[in-house]
């Protein structure tokens, strides 16, 4: 079993979505947060199995919001690199991907 790191960046952007869909309806954010836990919960077993996205990274897709996964494996760790919204830009998502690479 994996162990999963989720980096800062990617622990704003759950932040993030919480806020968003907090303001939609009370106890969204917290239901938005579950599932995205639940989901990278998942990656402890089922990491690597997901198509490479925006170079190197893999990319998971939520199984309740419209929101994505970008990770890495480094040896036995899976390293969370970002949260987004499958809604945004493609353009603003690879340089959002790429800006964490530096």
């Amino acid at each position: 079993m994996k162990t999963i790191h989720i980096l800062p960046a990617a622990r704003q952007d759950l932040v993030d979505g919480f806020h968003f869909y907090e303001m939609q309806a009370d106890g969204i954010g917290r239901y938005f947060l579950d599932t995205l836990y639940s989901d990278i919960e998942s990656l402890r077993i089922n990491a690597g199995v997901h198509p490479l996205s925006m170079g190197s990274y893999h990319r998971l897709l939520s199984k309740r919001f419209p929101y994505s996964i970008y990770y890495r494996i480094e040896e036995n760790i899976v390293l969370i690199y970002a949260i987004l919204d499958n809604r945004r830009n493609p353009e603003w998502v690879k340089k959002r991907i790429e800006r964490d690479r530096q």
